[in-house]
């Protein structure tokens, strides 16, 4: 019987599962339905190529992280065989939680709760499951480890899920010049003074990591396009869940309509135990039958809404450094209104102004550290001569105004 499982990747190649606690994971139905929830959510609107899943983002992370543990070992980092499996479970569990369309609908179908929290509550339903053999991966993932180079590697600036979905998400775009050499950094990696560190020779590794980590927000994550469009489906979901609260009857899934239904945060989740088993009974495709239905409502509103993404009538989108006046924005709901004969307050659905603000590499928050053969550290920021890290890190705000085309 072999004791791996072999899957091929069309990023890292053959990705080896081993049989025991990883394939249970793996093979679990909460970590299958990753299969079913898109990487990129909206993002194919305008990268076509963009129909990866998380499924395969978590496979490409855990693949990196056994590498990375490989690399460390050979360079005398001690790591014991239990501590290596906890790691990479909680790698392949760190996306868990995530839901369809990943970060529209945590604000949408519900609130006070992140995708971070309901991951937590799924792995606890996983190791209820596996009878508790993911405590030191759970620890892990909180934290709660003494030696913190493990959660450096599952949430950091150098961290496996990163270097995964930026080399992974390049692949997909076709958005070549953001392909990483995840390989090189992780060949870098060393650990000195109980943190992970590069080596400094892989300084210009990390150079183009942090640039390239820069061009993919732009270019891919907030393209102005995908952000207009993802307003779209906020705000049919956000009409939706308005139109029942008022007793209009609206076509879901039962998993959806229960989060149409209710008022759910946090305390919700915490007191209804059904509302983890329907959540994770939610998938990209309960939204998409949801809008083919909706396309016929009887809700003008909701129909043209359902429309736009089905037929991809995009929202304008008007991108500025400073926001836009109070004149300009009921001026476009005035042209709305009298268009499409709805009330003023209606136009609400039918735009949307974001204050979008990204800052690539906080050097207060988690800097990376390079290791001189002398041993000394020293952050990328003074250690890099092209680099201008101030420049990287400057908070850059941008406004996002996008709204129904008339």
């Amino acid at each position: 019987m072999n004791e791996h499982k072999i899957i091929n990747d069309p990023v890292f190649g053959f990705i080896k599962i081993p049989r025991g606690l990883l394939y249970d994971i793996v093979s679990h139905p909460l970590f299958q339905r990753l299969n079913r929830i898109s990487q990129l959510g909206l993002t194919s609107v305008v990268y076509p190529g963009a129909r990866h899943t998380r499924f395969q983002h978590s496979l490409g992370a855990f693949h990196l992280m056994s590498e990375a543990i490989k690399s460390l070992s050979e360079k005398g980092v001690y790591i014991f065989d239990s501590e290596a499996e906890a790691v990479q479970a909680a790698i392949l569990m760190h996306d868990i939680g995530h839901g369809p369309f990943s970060h529209v609908l945590e604000h949408t179908l519900m609130h006070g709760v992140s995708h971070e929290d309901i991951s937590l509550m799924m792995m606890e339903q996983i190791n209820k499951d596996l009878h508790g053999d993911l405590n030191l991966a759970i620890s892990i993932f909180k934290d709660e480890y003494p030696n913190k180079i493990f959660h450096q590697l599952i949430s950091s600036q150098l961290d496996m899920d990163r270097l995964d979905y930026l080399r992974r998400d390049s692949f997909y775009t076709g958005v070549t010049e953001g392909n990483i050499g995840s390989a090189r950094i992780i060949k870098m990696l060393n650990v000195a003074d109980d943190r992970l560190v590069v080596e400094s020779k892989g300084i210009y590794s990390i150079e183009n990591y942090l640039t390239t980590r820069r061009l993919m927000y732009w270019q891919v994550y907030l393209h102005k396009t995908t952000v207009g469009y993802e307003k779209i489906l906020v705000n049919a979901l956000t009409r939706a869940k308005e139109l029942v609260s008022q007793g209009h009857e609206v076509f879901a899934t039962p998993a959806l309509a229960y989060f149409l239904q209710h008022d759910i945060d946090r305390q919700w989740f915490d007191t209804h135990k059904e509302a983890l088993q329907l959540y994770g009974e939610l998938d990209d495709s309960d939204i998409w039958s949801a809008l083919k239905v909706w396309k016929h409502d009887d809700d003008l509103i909701l129909s043209t809404l359902a429309t736009d993404l089905l037929d991809r009538r995009l929202f304008k989108v008007e991108v500025t450094e400073e926001p836009p006046t109070e004149e300009h924005l009921q001026d476009i709901r005035q042209q709305i209104a009298d268009a499409m004969g709805i009330a003023m307050d209606d136009t609400k659905y039918l735009m949307s102004l974001t204050e979008i603000g990204k800052d690539m590499y906080n050097p207060e928050d988690d800097s990376i550290g390079i290791l001189y053969k002398n041993q000394v550290v020293k952050d990328i920021a003074e250690a890099s001569e092209i680099l201008n890290v101030q420049l990287l890190s400057k908070k850059i705000r941008k406004y996002y105004l996008c709204y129904q085309r008339i």
